[in-house]
């Protein structure tokens, strides 16, 4: 491990224990849980530079938000890019993996890019309510408003428990059929699209390629392959935008997933941190040249 991950993998750990080992469990059934992941999010952007703009709305007489924060473009600041994570954990679950990976990640995404002067506008945005029963979720409330104001966005993607990996043998599964064209061991991230969001997801993989010699999977398929839409990046393929999920796969590798013993130690750190810095770079050269 270089120096840059042992960095990173020192920050990611600590978002992680924060949103999950001292915070917990985060959902509108845990009102004050949810409100200090959502000041903690704050703080560390603010921390970073950035103004945090709330997208407030009432859910069961509980007050939460969507946060988002924004790096200005330059020659294509109409054209936006957009990368996301819920930080919202299911009933039961303190959500290390699912999601305060995510959430670790876009903060550490996020602060690679107050150094880089981009070309596209991009925007980070930690969602609310993503998990069951799935009440306002925050991502739906986003895309629609995003649509209803004309946002040009060429690409969302979601980032989706991301945080576990394993080189034994067996502890990859898939949907059915897919384990004809993909390797059995959990030792890769993917990035899963639909076919409208083919051409995009084959770009931040390439992307992706350039910066990190990471295992890397991808696949474009049907929206109803259980799985698939599992994620905020649904609610913007409903509005009509291109959208990937970039996710270690979830209940397809992962032993703890939606469990009481989804806790920070689970993590395995040193290649979550490759990950997140693969990505940070990928988002970066997208950012820099557009998706064209």
């Amino acid at each position: 491990m270089n120096d840059e991950e042992q960095v990173m993998t020192g920050r990611l750990h600590g978002h992680v224990q924060r949103l999950a080992g001292e915070i917990g469990e985060r959902n509108i059934w845990q009102p004050a849980a949810l409100a200090g992941a959502a000041i903690y999010i704050e703080s560390q952007w603010s921390d970073q530079g950035y103004v945090v703009t709330r997208q407030a709305y009432d859910v069961s007489g509980a007050r939460c938000a969507n946060l988002e924060v924004t790096r200005a473009g330059g020659a294509r600041q109409g054209e936006i890019l957009l990368v996301g994570a819920h930080y919202d954990s299911v009933t039961g679950s303190p959500g290390a993996n699912d999601n305060g990976s995510g959430v670790a990640a876009l903060i550490e995404i996020s602060r690679q890019f107050a150094a880089i002067e981009p070309a596209m506008t991009v925007r980070f945005v930690a969602f609310v309510n993503e998990e069951a029963p799935f009440r306002k979720q925050g991502s739906m409330v986003y895309a629609k408003s995003a649509r209803h104001h004309g946002d040009d966005i060429r690409l969302m993607a979601s980032l989706e428990t991301i945080g576990w990996y394993s080189n034994r043998p067996g502890s990859q599964r898939y949907p059915p059929l897919f384990n004809l064209f993909y390797p059995d061991r959990a030792n890769f991230i993917g990035i899963v699209s639909d076919f409208r969001s083919r051409a995009a997801m084959r770009r931040l993989a390439e992307a992706f390629k350039a910066h990190s010699d990471f295992p890397l999977q991808t696949v474009a398929t049907f929206r109803l392959v259980p799985g698939v839409s599992w994620s905020d990046h649904w609610s913007f393929w409903r509005h009509g935008y291109h959208a990937v999920m970039v996710t270690d796969t979830a209940p397809y590798r992962y032993p703890h997933y939606h469990a009481a013993s989804d806790t920070p130690d689970k993590l395995t750190y040193p290649e979550f941190s490759r990950v997140t810095l693969g990505l940070s770079a990928a988002f970066g050269e997208i950012a820099r040249t557009g998706l064209d």
